[in-house]
């Protein structure tokens, strides 16, 4: 069976639409063109690859705590989206429990932009994420990890990292930050979206420098907790990317139907509730 014709989860994807839900005034960066992304076209993506579900991530682009897009989206998709949203780290329960209500599942930190030191007194906010049963999608770089690893394991919530834990090309599967995402995978409470690549490749597509990387990860997290994703619409991507060559490079990288089917279908659909 071809991957395309393979049930399939993206795991990873945002929706931005401007002309209905205009960007807070106060964010560093404004998709444009190619990068804008309204649920509508979403839905005719997921049509044209065989996507059932996906997982909507609220960007830091555009909407920063505006959730009101990502609420729109979930609420439209009839139970074929949910939704992890940003929210203050001095969130009350009420505000977070109103969240799940409406399908979200998780909260995002975004370490790549707002660094490290800025999630260290978070505690509080994981403690109701494990409360409520909800996820963390942690966003990381390089060495990132080393100083967020401690926080996240003494919470005990559950944890997506984002983008293959975006390591830095070049310095090997040995690298700190490498090696401490890898070690998350014994908690039995994180998963890894294979995604992002993008990100942390120093090559262009299909990326054959980060090879090393995801095999690490489908190694130590076995595909029991990898999850695929697309990163649609791909902001500030620095060449075009289409979601067709990705889903052919994730084929040839695990040729094994039944892991693939674990992957795209049956890990997600497990760990996020769909």
């Amino acid at each position: 069976m071809s991957v395309f014709e393979e049930a399939k989860i993206d795991c990873h994807c945002h929706v931005l639409d401007p002309a209905r839900f205009p960007y807070a005034p106060d964010v560093a960066y404004r998709p444009a063109g190619q990068e804008i992304g309204p649920v509508e076209q979403y839905l005719q993506v997921m049509d044209a690859y065989g996507i059932r579900h996906a997982l909507l991530v609220a960007p830091n682009s555009g909407y920063n705590l505006d959730n009101r897009c990502l609420l729109d989206a979930v609420a439209r998709g009839a139970g074929r989206f949910k939704g992890i949203a940003i929210v203050p780290l001095d969130i009350q329960r009420d505000a977070l429990f109103a969240l799940r209500a409406q399908g979200i599942v998780g909260v995002a930190f975004n370490a790549t932009l707002l660094g490290t030191a800025y999630y260290l007194g978070a505690a509080p906010l994981l403690r109701m994420l494990v409360e409520l049963d909800m996820c963390l999608s942690l966003q990381v770089e390089h060495d990132q990890m080393v100083a967020l690893r401690p926080l996240i394991e003494g919470s005990g919530v559950r944890v997506l990292i984002d983008h293959c834990g975006r390591p830095t090309a070049g310095q090997g599967v040995g690298q700190a930050g490498f090696q401490a995402v890898l070690a998350l995978a014994a908690s039995g409470r994180a998963a890894v979206k294979l995604s992002g690549y993008q990100k942390f490749s120093s090559q262009p597509p299909p990326f054959g420098d980060t090879r090393p990387f995801i095999e690490a990860l489908l190694e130590r997290f076995t595909p029991d907790a990898c999850m695929w994703a697309s990163d649609w619409p791909f902001l500030r991507a620095p060449q075009r990317l289409d979601v067709g060559p990705l889903l052919r490079q994730f084929e040839r990288l695990i040729p094994s139907e039944a892991d693939r089917r674990k992957v795209l279908w049956e890990t997600p659909k497990r760990l996020l509730g769909f």
